[in-house]
């Protein structure tokens, strides 16, 4: 699978949920134990901003702390819908995979934050359908691309503290539930 497929999907997996949020669930617990709901979709939606103008080659000192805090307001999914649009249209530009971004660790291949993205998107996709109570079932093709792609580098992100120890899949686990254990998510 190509990044952006894999980015269109992981989008489209993490709206499905936004869109789904019942209006008093914003505050319940969600898998990342440190985050309601309303934290979590605040989270993916501050990402989101961050897309443009790091793809446009600014750096994070130079967008600060611009998006620091409730990003959400009093229309979360519009918020998120909003955020989304921008960033897949950054996406959606000539060569945007091909040059590099600053993060916050360095300087890296557009592509290989792309790819961040994905995973983080996929990911809390789960965590918002476990936190609203709604189907946590991925796309399938979308949960290989993962894996794949997190594969060569999770111990050194987990040993940075953005995954916890890998917790035991139940026997007969589907892939999804072997990689959310593996990253530390209780299936």
């Amino acid at each position: 699978m190509d990044l952006l497929d894999a980015h269109r999907r992981a989008m489209a997996e993490f709206d499905r949920r936004v869109r789904a949020v019942p209006m008093d669930r914003w505050e319940a617990a969600t898998p990342c134990v440190e985050w309601t709901v309303h934290d979590l979709v605040n989270h993916l939606v501050v990402e989101q901003l961050w897309v443009p103008l790091l793809l446009d080659g600014a750096t994070v000192a130079e967008v600060g702390d611009r998006f620091d805090g409730d990003q959400l307001g009093s229309d979360p999914v519009a918020a998120w819908s909003a955020a989304a649009r921008v960033a897949e249209e950054a996406w959606r530009e000539p060569g945007a995979t091909e040059g590099m971004v600053h993060v916050s660790t360095g300087l890296i291949p557009a592509a290989e934050y792309g790819w961040q993205m994905v995973d983080d998107l996929t990911v809390h996709a789960w965590d918002l359908a476990v936190g609203i109570g709604v189907d946590g079932a991925l796309d399938d093709d979308l949960v290989t691309a993962v894996y794949d792609d997190l594969r060569p580098q999770v111990e050194d992100w987990r040993g940075a503290g953005l995954f916890a120890p890998p917790q035991p899949a139940p026997e007969g686990a589907s892939e999804q539930e072997r990689l959310l254990a593996w990253l530390g998510r209780r299936v």
